[in-house]
């Protein structure tokens, strides 16, 4: 019959902490696993995120990439795929919406009535798109060659 105080648990099961500046006999003595004298060997001690050691640093290495320009371009609609644009009587933002889904940014910066300059949220292309430019009723509605 096995004996209580004869249980251990299974090999490599349990791992032991570490307990620094406990004395040599601990092998973590002296200094405590921080090597020598110096910067790195006090307290309160923390490398700075990316740094390594002096080399150029990973971030630093690899080359710029992208830009995000914050002028949203006008969403562009093209007359010769979507011609009820053409039938409507008056065109505006509300109009195409419901002729044609819109993105939810139209909307949205449509609806803001803080805007100094208007900016062209959609911009009409195509065949006889000129044609149109009569019909249109709203500041944020361009035609093709128009600024």
């Amino acid at each position: 019959m096995a004996s209580l105080h004869k249980i251990k648990p299974a090999l490599g099961s349990v791992k032991y902490t570490k307990r620094v500046g406990r004395g040599q006999g601990s092998g973590m003595g002296k200094t405590s696993t921080r090597g020598g004298k110096g910067q790195t060997a006090r307290t309160g001690y923390k490398a700075k995120r990316g740094f390594e050691g002096g080399q150029q640093p990973l971030q630093r290495r690899l080359p710029k990439v992208g830009f995000t320009t914050h002028t949203q371009k006008p969403y562009v609609i093209n007359l010769n795929k979507i011609k009820k644009i053409a039938d409507l009587e008056e065109i505006t933002i509300a109009s195409i919406q419901s002729v044609h889904k819109l993105p939810g940014y139209v909307v949205r910066e449509s609806q803001r009535q803080n805007t100094k300059e208007p900016k062209a949220l959609v911009k009409i292309i195509g065949t006889n798109a000129s044609n149109l430019a009569s019909k249109i009723k709203d500041q944020y509605v361009i035609v093709s060659g128009q600024k």
